[in-house]
């Protein structure tokens, strides 16, 4: 074998291996496929326990929204000890980060202020917000 066709051979077995590394390194980024349907039959589960009537569900179900959110980046495999790392780290895929945030900063003052009230229209806002996230993360 003469040495053009050598190196020929060398720089296609780099190409290759580059191909490769960089499909393996791009499958591990994006995270395991969700199994939407599951998340679609919570997210409706969580929408039915919205009852304007009773103020009691508000809180109730931002934390679900918010929890389930927290699954899908999970198993997504966004890094982060917290779902507010979590967050950061899915950073560019939220099609509305201002309002993601807003809404599981409201989660972490459900949890964490004994005497928060939460109005029907906040919660409505932050119920859109967590769907669209679902959505950018692809599990609805």
């Amino acid at each position: 074998m003469d040495s053009g066709l050598m190196a020929i051979f060398l720089i296609i077995i780099v190409v290759v291996g580059a191909a490769v590394l960089f499909l393996i390194s791009y499958g591990r980024k994006a995270g395991k496929q969700l199994d939407v349907e599951k998340y679609r039959r919570a997210w409706l589960t969580i929408e039915q326990q919205l009852v304007k009537s009773e103020p009691s569900s508000y809180q109730l179900v931002i934390l679900n929204a918010d929890k389930l959110l927290d699954q899908a980046l999970k198993q997504r495999n966004f890094r982060g000890q917290t779902m507010g790392d979590r967050m950061k780290s899915a950073g560019s895929i939220w099609s509305s980060a201002n309002n993601v945030w807003a809404a599981h900063k409201l989660r972490n003052r459900i949890a964490h202020e004994h005497e928060v009230v939460v109005r029907y229209d906040d919660t409505r806002r932050a119920l859109a917000a967590f769907k669209q996230a679902l959505k950018d993360v692809g599990a609805i």
